[in-house]
């Protein structure tokens, strides 16, 4: 009778996966919240920690550019998910974040036994197990990878908005109420994907 083969540590690890989500967008004036969730092994997120994957806002517009296709490549799975201003109007910037990334999570090839997600708040809709982390983006490859490609889903639509939305500066703002694209606002008026919720915060409505 053989003898039954131990398994090699490093495949038991690389069978658990591991599920990172986050959100781009939830601070903006202008423009849909976008989300994506990357799933990893161990050996692509070490991969990726080599190449220099970390939190998406403590890298460079081009350096996210780069590393954007090297995540897509060394994930088992991706999804990316938005909410439109209309969204985030109508049923507020939590739910249409959460929005978003449920419909990310949904583009998903199998639903995740685990998900990492960066932030405090908890994704209420998702009935599966759910680790919420402060400033998760730079502590967890998953999440990071997550937070640059939503970022970078999200920008590449804001430099596509410029050209129907020009003067107000959005592929520089990106969408944020920055004090020239408020002031620009004040001139010109809003624009449809401006968001109506937010700016009446600013009495800019």
């Amino acid at each position: 009778m053989q003898e039954k083969q131990e398994e090699d540590p490093q495949q038991v690890l690389n069978k658990v996966p591991e599920v990172g989500l986050d959100e781009v967008g939830r601070g903006a004036v202008f423009g849909p919240v976008f989300s994506a969730v990357v799933v990893l092994t161990e050996k692509n997120k070490f991969t990726l920690e080599k190449f220099g994957v970390m939190d998406s806002k403590k890298l460079t517009h081009k350096k996210r550019t780069l590393l954007m296709p090297k995540i897509l490549l060394l994930s088992s799975d991706y999804g990316i998910g938005q909410s439109s201003v209309r969204e985030i109007d109508k049923l507020g910037i939590r739910v249409a974040t959460e929005l978003s990334m449920i419909r990310a999570l949904n583009k998903l090839k199998e639903k995740p036994a685990e998900l990492k997600i960066d932030g405090p708040l908890l994704l209420r809709p998702w009935k599966g197990i759910q680790e919420n982390i402060v400033a998760g983006d730079s502590k967890f490859i998953s999440i990071a990878s997550a937070s640059i490609v939503a970022k970078v889903s999200r920008d590449n639509l804001m430099e596509r908005l410029e050209k129907q939305y020009s003067g107000y500066l959005i592929f520089k703002n990106k969408g944020y109420g920055t004090r020239e694209h408020l002031s620009v606002i004040k001139k010109n008026g809003i624009t449809k994907l401006h968001r109506i919720s937010f700016l009446k915060k600013s009495n800019l409505v």
